[in-house]
Order: C-alpha cells, then sequence, then structure tokens
C-alpha cells in the first residue's frame, strides 16, 4: 500500500493520456538514466539537486516525482517541492516498478527534443484529422509543452529548416504516412506507445484519414465531426485546442466503453 506521499504506477498510469495527468518530472541522475534510457509518457528530466528551480505554471498541478527506484532522490526532490506549497507525490517504486508491470515507456532517443522546455513541430495549415490527432497524441503522451505550428504546404519545410522545428504529416518526412499507415500510426511505433486503447484510436483515424471507413464505424463520426470543426474556427490553433476533445473522448471510449450502448426506452423490463 503506498504511503500518503507516493502514487503506485497502476494509479499514475490511469492518468496518463488524459487532461488531469499531472506533471511528470524524472530526477534519475545521468548514469542511471543512461543505463535505461526511457522515459515514462510525458516525464521531464530535471536535476534533482536542482528540483527548487522547476517552473510549475500551474500552482494547483500536482506533480509526480521519479527516479530509478523510488528511492532517496525522488522523496527527497518531492519532500522539498513540498516545503514550497506544491502537491508533490514520488513514483511507487519508481522507472525499475513502472518497467516491470509492462507499462508504457518512450525511447529518450525518438524524442526531437529542440531544447529543455518543449518540442516545436511544424505542417500544412487547415488541419482535418492526423494533423489534430498527432499533436494530441504528443501532448497527451510525449509533451505536455509541445508546440505546433500550422503553415502553408509549400513552406513546410523551410519553416523547419530556419526554424528548428519538426515536419510531420508532409510527404517525403520522418513523421509522415507509410504504405498504408498515416503520420498517427508512424508516431505509435517510433515513440513506441502501445496499448489496445491506443491502437484501436489509431484505426478510427487511419480509416478517416485515408477514407477506408470500412475499419471502423467510428470513422464517419470522427470526420464529420472533424469537417464540423474546421467549418467552425479560422484559427487554427483553436481548432487544434477544440479538437482535442474529440481525441479525449475517443480514447476514454477505447479505454473503458466499448462496451457501453444506449437504448430507448430507457426503463424497459428486464426479460
Amino acid at each position: 500500500m503506498p504511503s500518503p506521499t507516493e502514487i503506485t504506477p497502476s494509479q499514475l498510469s490511469r492518468l496518463i493520456g488524459t487532461p488531469a495527468c499531472p506533471k511528470i518530472i524524472d530526477v534519475s541522475i545521468d548514469a542511471d538514466f543512461s543505463d535505461d534510457p526511457f522515459l515514462i509518457p510525458t516525464a521531464i528530466r530535471h536535476p534533482f539537486d536542482q528540483i527548487e528551480t522547476l517552473s510549475i505554471n500551474d500552482p494547483n498541478q500536482t506533480v509526480i516525482v521519479i527516479c530509478q527506484k523510488g528511492l532517496k532522490l525522488s522523496q527527497g526532490a518531492a519532500a522539498i517541492l513540498r516545503t514550497m506549497g506544491i502537491n508533490a507525490l514520488n513514483l511507487q517504486g519508481g522507472n525499475y516498478a513502472w518497467r516491470d508491470a509492462g507499462l508504457m515507456r518512450i525511447p529518450n532517443d525518438a524524442i526531437p527534443w529542440k531544447n529543455t522546455k518543449n518540442t516545436l513541430w511544424v505542417t500544412r495549415h487547415r488541419p482535418k484529422i492526423d494533423r489534430i490527432a498527432c499533436p494530441w497524441l504528443i501532448r497527451r503522451f510525449v509533451d505536455p509543452n509541445a508546440r505546433f505550428m500550422y503553415v502553408s504546404p509549400t513552406q513546410v519545410l523551410p519553416v523547419a529548416e530556419k526554424f528548428n522545428a519538426t515536419p510531420f504529416d508532409v510527404e517525403n518526412t520522418a513523421w509522415s504516412h507509410n504504405d498504408d499507415k498515416c503520420t498517427f500510426d508512424t508516431m505509435l511505433e517510433k515513440f513506441a506507445l502501445k496499448s489496445d486503447p491506443l491502437q484501436k484510436l489509431a484505426t478510427i483515424v487511419r480509416g478517416t484519414d485515408t477514407n477506408k471507413h470500412n475499419l471502423a464505424p467510428e470513422c464517419a463520426g470522427l470526420l464529420a465531426a472533424s469537417v464540423g470543426l474546421s467549418r467552425m474556427y479560422k484559427d487554427d490553433l483553436q481548432q487544434m485546442e477544440a479538437g482535442f476533445m474529440l481525441y479525449d473522448a475517443l480514447f476514454r471510449w477505447a479505454r473503458d466503453g466499448q462496451n457501453e450502448t444506449h437504448e430507448w426506452p430507457t426503463n424497459k423490463a428486464e426479460k
């Protein structure tokens, strides 16, 4: 049973991928991290002996501190944060417990870190499916502080070069369609994000983005909602933020709600 200042891997795993996900800080020393260079989804590395310099934008946000074994580094760093008025917990068992539970981990080399704060991505303007689904995946599972630029199709690669950004969902780039798979599929593979709910969501995104609605009955609904959003918003970033709710809902349905049905009338006598 965890202490009042700990969270278990199973408890944290239920929060990852949702808007309620806490801020996750990995304070493992470089030598330990080099031996096992993987990150828990959305985790950001920060030196344990500089924990007081950690930037917390929302003072009400919970912070989860992680080290390799969940002992002195994470417990001490979390305790210091609590003296600063921050609701901080450490992960019980640390990175090793998370790994041994078979939970998702992202290879550090897969993340195109541009600086210590966030990643910068660029794609074509006027998004519909992949160009909303991919930012959702990145924000919810990889980098919660990622920034996204939407520009004219002919300017994606020049902007990427000049602004040191990662282009995605454009032809002849690493983060794009591959055979019959869409960019969302590519990101799941490169980030090693393997889970049944994400695979189900990927099927829906792929069928919608490639006009193969026979892959899942939800494809037609996602297309209709996505086209509707594109008509509601002239600003691509506003549309992106609004579109995140679609993918939040689909992810939770894929994770928890696929067996739920709805009928009318609701008070039918049981047979």
